[in-house]
């Protein structure tokens, strides 16, 4: 029987409310990928998956939305027809390999825009580039918890890491990511599939773009794993949780660097104090 889906239609006022929608809903509901576009936002779930009392557990009062089911579509082709290429200033671009090549950048990576999160276009993606831009990581290791396409451990290998860690719990992703290393000939990367920050290697970089649940549950083997005087780098966090987020690192012995934010995104930069 071929498989089904759900497709939700949501009408929204701005790009900043699509984002936030996109952001619950990713956070509690396996979806296949969102579609974006003038005042909509389109969310798609296997109807295997689907859970009904969930998702209006999620919905505001006031939510505008429509709900239909659909046959299965061809997921990479809906990405590519909508795949622009991401430049950070002149420091790094991000494009599919049926983009031409983008000159005047220091880095360029290219990758298959599948459905893995991490294509650059989000806010929170874009604010860790800039962030890294801020950053040397020649000789260092980084680990990047997260890493859905492998964007940021791409760019951290690139930038001349000793060695570098991408973590993802996701099975679509660590294939998504691995292909996209190969393509970017990052060998020194290695790849493993983790749903919690794992133990044993200490780092001198941890980067971290995943929800604001994932990033408290784990800030404490953030710190241990971090050598003295590391950098921790986060998103995915909004404008609202910031005074929590910045809390509980305070308590772990974090220095709070630099906070950027996009809309209502914020990325987070905190130095580990060195102890004896």
């Amino acid at each position: 029987m071929e498989e089904k889906y759900i497709e939700i239609t949501f009408e929204v006022e701005s790009s900043e409310q699509a984002e936030m929608l996109i952001a619950r809903l990713s956070d509690a509901i396996e979806t296949e990928g969102f579609e974006e576009g003038e005042g909509f936002v389109k969310a798609y779930i296997s109807e295997a998956k689907y859970d009904e009392t969930v998702f209006n557990q999620l919905m505001q009062p006031d939510s505008k939305y429509s709900i239909s089911v659909i046959k299965n579509k061809n997921w990479n082709a809906i990405w590519e027809n909508s795949f622009e290429p991401v430049i950070i200033d002149n420091f790094v671009a991000i494009r599919a390999d049926f983009h031409k090549s983008i000159k005047n950048v220091a880095y360029e990576i290219v990758i298959t825009p599948k459905m893995s999160f991490g294509t650059g276009h989000h806010a929170t993606t874009s604010l860790m580039l800039e962030s890294l831009q801020q950053h040397h990581c020649t000789g260092k290791k980084v680990a990047d918890f997260g890493t859905g396409t492998g964007v940021l451990a791409i760019l951290a290998g690139k930038m001349n890491a000793e060695k570098v860690l991408a973590i993802d719990c996701d099975d679509w992703s660590i294939e998504n990511a691995s292909e996209n290393i190969e393509k970017n000939k990052c060998g020194k990367i290695r790849l493993l599939k983790e749903d919690h920050f794992p133990v044993g290697e200490k780092w001198d970089m941890i980067l971290a773009n995943v929800n604001l649940h994932v990033i408290l549950a784990n800030m404490k083997s953030f710190h241990q794993h971090l050598n003295n005087d590391g950098i921790l780098i986060i998103s995915g966090i909004l404008q609202e949780d910031r005074n929590e987020v910045e809390s509980l690192a305070s308590s772990r012995s974090f220095l709070t660097d630099t906070v950027r934010q996009k809309n209502n995104w914020l990325c987070m930069s905190f130095t580990k104090e060195a102890t004896v």
